[in-house]
């Protein structure tokens, strides 16, 4: 299982914040940098320059939505990425929520299974540098992308539902999870999507899983912190129902916490259930757990 690194400055910082905290990760080891595409900076912007900083790490967006962009559009845009980042890039996309697509941006959140098969159907070939000729009922594109330097990049879909994660397994390189704890990757999400690629003939899909960690002794400090720093993805309808399947009142009952050993050992589980590559998301209460929680998790690294 390969350890990433979840950056947390793209929304808070410089686009120098950024550039910073990625060379950190690749030093100290991380295999790849996923960057959020929240309401801060651009997410595949920031990252063309990363790439031009930060030489050897993978690069990826966790996740930019689909909605506001058309898949030529967003092939063009990370085409362009991986060509200043000499390949690194691997695309995160996923439908956001229907309360910021509808209620903050005045779209339209229907036939959301519709919309990513269209989706997918124009950016899978081109993503590979291949031209397209689709007619579907959300997109028609005909047309190419020419990017001088691109390498072909993969795409990972925020899929959680059953049938998002059937047309992911058929269309994408595989999926990356947020707020989705052991129990559901194990019994449901990783399963569900590789039995979907089987049927279809496809490789073994990407299963990237993204959770709040924090080495300390303060269970119960890092529990309120978790609560309060994560409390919006309890209540948005995909997360809550990943939540509510593994048990779980908020995001708070799934982070990772406790001792070192307890906390590597809780990551290292994961690989059994099938999950890929794990990306650590740190949420320290002080600079000693940040510390420690850096080094707990880069231990791992191999």
């Amino acid at each position: 299982m390969r350890i990433g690194y979840f950056g947390g400055t793209l929304n808070e910082g410089t686009i120098d914040d950024v550039v910073a905290e990625a060379r950190q990760a690749e030093a100290d080891g991380y295999a790849s940098y996923w960057a959020p595409n929240i309401f801060g900076h651009d997410a595949l912007t920031t990252l063309a320059i990363v790439g031009r900083e930060v030489p050897r790490i993978e690069l990826g967006t966790s996740v930019v939505p689909t909605y506001p962009r058309h898949p030529m559009a967003i092939a063009q845009q990370a085409l362009t990425v991986s060509a200043a980042s000499e390949g690194r890039l691997t695309l995160g996309i996923g439908l956001s929520h229907k309360v910021v697509i509808e209620n903050m941006m005045g779209m339209s959140y229907d036939k959301p299974i519709r919309h990513i098969r269209d989706y997918l159907s124009i950016l899978g070939p081109l993503s590979q540098g291949q031209p397209v000729q689709y007619a579907g009922e959300d997109y028609t594109t005909y047309g190419a992308i020419n990017a001088k330097g691109a390498q072909p990049f993969d795409t990972v879909v925020a899929a959680l539902g059953p049938q998002m994660l059937k047309v992911t397994a058929e269309m994408a390189a595989g999926t990356i999870t947020w707020c989705t704890g052991p129990k559901t990757l194990g019994d449901y999400i990783v399963p569900t999507i590789n039995a979907a690629a089987e049927a279809a003939g496809r490789p073994t899909p990407r299963v990237v899983a993204a959770l709040p960690v924090c080495v300390t002794s303060d269970l119960a400090g890092a529990k309120e912190r978790a609560a309060k720093v994560f409390e919006i993805y309890g209540s948005l309808p995909s997360y809550r129902a990943m939540l509510d399947r593994e048990g779980a009142a908020g995001p708070e009952d799934i982070a990772i916490t406790g001792t070192a050993a307890e906390v590597t050992e809780r990551i290292s589980a994961l690989a059994d259930l099938g999950v890929t590559e794990f990306a650590t998301v740190e949420f320290p209460g002080n600079p000693d757990e940040a510390a420690a929680t850096r080094e707990a998790v880069t231990s791992l690294i191999g």
